[in-house]
């Protein structure tokens, strides 16, 4: 029951995903909020957004995860407004000293130094380019990139240096920049991602509340493809006992869209998210919270979730396997299932600086 001062009254936190602001647990003390009885609840203002800025010193992140097809990733952005109560990177955010739940949708950074810093580091004479992912932390295309821009300069950059480069998104911003992306996709240079979890606009105000409804979505996956952009359609997360009953239909809306392959990731609840998705199962579809529990339990052995590598995004169980029957065979009956070739490597080349020696030949 979500009486207890940790939640934040619903009328303050509309538009927002989580319910509390629990401390992170590195934290060496709790916050709790605690009514005294000379204000009242209703008289404070909603959350807004708050933006700060971060000077970083480097930023490819280079990762050593042996179930994920890249080696490494830039983020633009720390939080996501967008709000996903299922989001796996929320746990990044007590790195910072913030809350997972509140604050990573309404604490975010910025790190509008990220172009400059990319290209120097894609200088370096040691360095070996492969397709570098974003978007896989938080999404780079969230409404705050509408005013900051950070993003697109990182694509102006990798466009420069003719480097390959992956993009997750939920954001239709994204139709912004396909100008860059269209011209970087024609010589095998860039890749789409877009992720719709469930078709069900009302399900997705809830579960996402600051994404695009599904069908903006898929109104992006037909944009992109018709600029010549290869688009993977990313069903994910699939949330058994909620939204596992929609693989087929989805699968066909994002053909009908001309995505060009598809992909699919199960609900994913690590550290401080699985008690986040629990008060949020509770708050909002209290009838099937057992359900949906026991159905992720029995994926992982008993525990809500489990962290070994190539089970993780998938699960164990007859669940897990009649999901990912029922993925395969519509994918392929769609012709979703065919793998994408590997992005170009072999154009990359630092643009030339003024000042710098023009080589003779």
């Amino acid at each position: 029951m979500q009486d207890g001062m940790r939640f934040i009254p619903s009328e303050r936190r509309r538009g927002r995903g989580a319910a509390t602001s629990d401390s992170g647990r590195f934290e060496r003390h709790a916050r709790e909020a605690v009514d005294d009885g000379w204000d009242r609840n209703d008289d404070l203002p909603p959350l807004r957004t708050e933006v700060s800025e971060e000077r970083p010193r480097s930023l490819i992140n280079y990762v050593r995860s042996p179930d994920i097809p890249f080696d490494r990733t830039i983020n633009p952005y720390r939080g996501c407004e967008h709000g996903c109560i299922y989001c796996f990177a929320r746990p990044s955010h007590a790195y910072l000293g913030l809350s997972p739940g509140l604050d990573f949708e309404t604490r975010l950074v910025a790190r509008p130094d990220a172009p400059e810093v990319l290209a120097r580091e894609l200088r370096a004479q040691r360095y070996v380019p492969e397709a570098v992912a974003i978007g896989t932390n938080t999404d780079p295309y969230q409404p705050i990139e509408r005013d900051r821009g950070i993003m697109r300069g990182c694509l102006e950059v990798l466009r420069a240096f003719r480097h390959p480069v992956g993009i997750v998104t939920k954001g239709t911003l994204i139709e912004r920049d396909i100008d860059i992306l269209s011209d970087m996709a024609a010589r095998g240079l860039a890749r789409v991602g877009i992720s719709i979890t469930t078709l069900d606009a009302g399900l997705s105000r809830k579960m996402e509340p600051r994404v695009p409804p599904p069908k903006r979505r898929l109104e992006t996956i037909r944009r992109l493809s018709a600029a010549g952009i290869e688009v993977r359609l990313m069903v994910s997360p699939v949330v058994p006992g909620l939204t596992d009953h929609e693989v087929e239909r989805l699968l066909e809306a994002g053909a009908e869209a001309g995505a060009s392959a598809a992909s699919w990731i199960m609900l994913r609840l690590p550290r401080e998210v699985a008690p986040l998705w629990q008060d949020w199962l509770a708050e909002h579809y209290p009838d099937r919270a057992a359900r949906v529990m026991a159905r992720l339990r029995e994926m992982h052995g008993g525990e809500v979730y489990s962290s070994q590598w190539h089970h993780r995004m998938r699960g164990d169980g007859p669940h897990a396997e009649l999901i990912g029957k029922r993925f395969a065979r519509a994918a392929r009956r769609l012709g979703l299932d065919r793998r994408l070739p590997p992005l170009r490597t072999d154009l990359f080349a630092p643009p030339p600086r003024a000042g710098d020696q023009l080589s003779l030949f």
